[in-house]
């Protein structure tokens, strides 16, 4: 029987656009978006998914989310999907890389692009940092960021909600970082670090 994931703040996409790992048959995916628009399974905020019992999804897949909350709502909000996995399950979240994007600052690169999505449009570092800029001016607030993190500081805020075994790994090119961390069960080092790269074709260069 295939395992169900949670894909928290999807927008558009649905699990083809999510990872390996959860793209194929093994996993059943429920979509919860705070947006109506989007057509999500749920509409909820990550603020507040009480509509979800505890222990309910063998993982949750969160992609570009946590950066839209502000800073002392974090919590509320990895506490949110820490409650709704299963005791054996886990979180694969993704944000932006500040650290990546605040060299590429330093240096005076605010506004020429990093890189380019797949319709050739490039996102410069005040996207990065402060929201996709074409989709906050056609009104589209829910895309404006809040907030951010670095590797450290992301582990750190995993570890103090409660999830015990974490791994994350980062992009240079595509400005990312990306965490594996597991509610209950105990892996090693070397286990996640050799797991949290299945979520990963080999047209993106991560490093650990």
């Amino acid at each position: 029987m295939a395992k169900n994931f949670l894909h928290v703040g999807p927008g558009n996409s649905n699990k083809e656009n999510t990872t390996p790992y959860f793209n194929n048959d093994n996993w059943d995916e429920t979509r919860l978006d705070i947006n109506p628009n989007t057509n999500p399974d749920i509409v909820a905020s990550m603020l507040d998914m009480s509509i979800i019992d505890d222990n309910s999804y063998d993982a949750v897949y969160s992609a570009h989310n946590i950066e839209h909350v502000y800073a002392h709502e974090i919590r509320t909000a990895l506490s949110e999907m820490y409650r709704v996995i299963k005791e054996d399950g886990f979180l694969f979240i993704t944000c932006p890389d500040l650290q990546s994007v605040c060299d590429e600052v330093a240096k005076g690169n605010l506004l020429n692009p990093l890189y380019k999505l797949e319709n050739g449009e490039g996102i410069a570092a005040i996207d990065i940092l402060y929201g996709h800029r074409p989709s906050l001016k056609a009104g589209n607030h829910y895309m404006a960021h809040k907030s951010g993190f670095i590797s450290s500081e992301l582990i750190k805020e995993l570890r103090t909600i409660g999830f015990s075994s974490i791994a994350a790994v980062k992009s240079r090119e595509a400005y990312q970082l990306w965490c594996l961390a597991y509610k209950k069960t105990i892996k090693t080092q070397d286990q996640l670090n050799k797991e949290i790269l299945l979520h990963f074709d080999n047209n993106i260069n991560v490093s650990q």
